[in-house]
């Protein structure tokens, strides 16, 4: 589980418990150790907020017993538990239930230099593969690991290597490269008598020459 999940857990745990307790805290017999380890980093956050003595010694009196800890959800926690409950679930899409889509993911400066390509595709002569450019719109970014992720056909990830080889042409070859690396393919104008291009569709006129590297 990863560290936003995780603090989402105790929120949502924290938002349970209380609800259901008239005074809406949570107390120590209610959340295991760990969350309660947990509520310290979002106390920090303005997320959550730690009982002080004097509510302390109230609980103690209602409860009958020594409370020697009690947290609950700022505004701030609440906010954020209920947008995080709304929030858009990308992990179910028809682009990733499609056999024929292979999953890409790019790092920011990858996703940057593909937003400029699909950018120009009026002005280009070689423009972005039919569907791509709704594909980089739609991306969802795993902030956990700092990759966007895409779901392409073989036509799109060819156009992607020829949009990184623009990029590559004007400035930076190292995104370019890790692409070809990661996923064997980049383009090669100097090669199109050998390689062949994909397979594009023809209203978009001739295609780039892409060539493509068998990884071992």
């Amino acid at each position: 589980m990863r560290g936003w999940e995780r603090a989402l857990s105790v929120l949502e745990a924290l938002g349970e418990r209380g609800q259901a307790a008239e005074h809406g805290w949570t107390m120590d017999t209610e959340l295991l150790p760990a969350h309660q380890q947990q509520v310290n980093a979002l106390e920090n956050q303005a997320l959550v907020e730690l009982a002080g003595r004097e509510d302390r010694a109230e609980l103690s009196a209602l409860e009958g017993r020594l409370v020697r800890w009690a947290a609950r959800l700022t505004p701030y926690g609440h906010d954020t538990l209920a947008y995080a409950q709304s929030r858009p679930r990308p992990e179910s899409t028809p682009a990733e239930a499609d056999p024929g889509r292979q999953l890409v993911e790019l790092i920011p400066s990858q996703m940057a230099a593909l937003r400029v390509f699909i950018a120009l595709s009026g002005r280009l002569r070689f423009p972005p593969a039919a569907g791509l450019a709704q594909q980089v719109r739609s991306a969802s970014c795993d902030h956990g690991i700092k990759r966007w992720r895409l779901h392409l056909t073989p036509e799109q990830i060819a156009f992607v290597g020829y949009g990184l080889w623009l990029h590559r042409m004007t400035g930076s070859a190292a995104e370019a490269n890790r692409f070809a690396r990661e996923y064997g393919v980049g383009h090669n104008p100097a090669r199109a008598s050998d390689e062949g291009p994909p397979t594009v569709d023809a209203r978009e006129g001739p295609p780039p020459v892409i060539t493509r590297r068998v990884r071992p």
